[in-house]
């Protein structure tokens, strides 16, 4: 009935974070340090040291001269509080202008960078400014003698175009925005539920690192299914600056409770649960049920959740609220039922990260009650209630939950990059995910 009248609630529409992350100062050093293909280099000395063309070559038509060497020297991206990053990039050119005379020289390219939303709602890495300078490596007087490209009037600064430069520059971020667009990629939690992490924003920079708010959305049976509202919007709690970690991910209470908000419409909590008792055995409990059942059968409970599961972050744990409803009847081979129980669970919930998944299981039960909500057997008072059922619903029902659960749940991630060196805090209201970044092997 929950999920049948959580379909008639209107989606809610609200764009608020419940989820983001922070790419600090040294994630954001180990990502450049760990260029995947094309490489930098590769880009440039692709077309630095391709042959004329009268419109699409780097190098003048009227020049003789012919790059014939390419090396990235330097490649550095710097984080620039308030406005994006910077690209810095120094190439160490050799250049024949005779059959016998080869110049060694140095283009120095700066470009400032930033994340933007694009009009399909995926974040986009783009560049706002780009220069590109020249400087003779030969003599110390020309070593300190820079000037930009497009001033020179020397035959070897002709060599280098400007605006073709600063394409290529372009061209360095192509993959980088091909590993952007997987952050919003949907992800499978069971065969039929998904999750998909859906940037609000473009990403804000401050000292800390590159901020990005992200929202959940999730699917059941292909259709996105409207969330209970988040009663507290949720911000990014700032890490410490001196964190070594290269990222650091948060979770707000509200997107657990999402979380299993989605699962339970997806309908993963309707459990059944064979019983150790008997209709015989629970006859000398119950003496009403001696008539209903002539022969001694099986007992099972049939459990399905009356109202949404709800989360608790408290300082240093996770709790899970359960609220069900269980069906208890004999199977003759049809299920015949004699009780119906309530039963409220309140679960602790053990967090963990491996690769790019949240390992979530149902640890240990703090606190279960039952009470009866219907009987064909007369009155059963809740002392004998849980004397009888109480230890398998203890047993079972965090067993089922975590076979739920046991895939894990994908974290927001870019394709090729892994997580390590994982530390998992509960905070109230909140959980801190600080981490550093792996690329795959089998990528790079």
């Amino acid at each position: 009935l929950s999920i049948l009248l959580s379909l008639l609630v209107p989606v809610h529409t609200t764009r608020s974070p419940n989820c983001g992350g922070v790419l600090t100062p040294s994630g954001l050093k180990y990502r450049k340090s760990r260029p995947t293909s094309p490489t930098p280099a590769s880009v440039l000395r692709q077309d630095l040291m391709a042959p004329p063309a009268p419109e699409a070559s780097l190098t003048s038509p009227s020049s003789r001269n012919q790059i014939n060497s390419v090396k990235v020297d330097e490649f550095s991206l710097t984080l620039i509080p308030d406005t994006g990053m910077r690209l810095s990039i120094d190439v160490d050119l050799g250049i024949t202008s005779a059959p016998s005379t080869t110049k060694e020289m140095q283009l120095s390219i700066l470009a400032e960078l930033h994340v933007e939303m694009n009009p399909e709602g995926n974040l986009e890495l783009v560049t706002s400014a780009c220069k590109p300078t020249l400087e003779e490596l030969q003599s110390t007087e020309e070593m300190d003698r820079s000037a930009p490209c497009t001033s020179s009037g020397s035959d070897v600064d002709k060599q280098i175009n400007v605006e073709k430069i600063c394409l290529e520059v372009s061209k360095l971020l192509l993959f980088p925005n091909e590993r952007l667009m997987s952050l919003a990629a949907p992800f499978p939690i069971t065969p039929s539920c998904q999750v998909r992490y859906v940037p609000l924003a473009a990403p804000m920079y401050s000292e800390q690192g590159i901020i990005i708010s992200l929202q959940t959305t999730f699917q059941v049976s292909g259709a996105a299914i409207p969330l209970p509202v988040s009663p507290v919007p949720f911000s990014m709690p700032e890490p410490a600056s001196s964190s070594p970690s290269h990222l650091t991910l948060a979770f707000s209470e509200h997107f657990y409770t999402s979380l299993f908000f989605a699962l339970e419409a997806s309908g993963a909590f309707n459990m059944t649960i064979l019983s150790p008792l008997t209709t015989a055995t629970l006859a000398e409990k119950i003496t009403q049920l001696g008539s209903l059942f002539q022969e001694d059968l099986p007992v099972a409970l049939q459990a399905a959740t009356r109202s949404s599961p709800h989360v608790a972050l408290e300082e240093g744990k996770a709790i899970l609220k359960l609220f069900l409803t269980a069906q208890i009847g004999a199977v003759s081979p049809v299920f015949q039922r004699f009780l119906s129980v309530n039963v409220d669970v309140s679960a602790r919930l053990h967090l963990s990260v491996t690769d790019t998944r949240m390992i979530i299981s149902a640890a240990a039960i703090e606190d279960i009650k039952l009470s009866l909500a219907a009987s064909d057997v007369g009155p059963v008072l809740a002392a004998l209630l849980e004397e009888l059922f109480l230890p398998t619903i203890r047993e079972e029902v965090p067993a089922q939950i975590n076979v739920v659960l046991r895939g894990g749940v994908f974290l927001p991630h870019i394709a090729s990059f892994t997580y390590t060196d994982v530390n998992v805090t509960v905070h109230k209201d909140y959980v801190l995910i600080p981490c550093n970044l792996q690329l795959e092997a089998r990528t790079g």
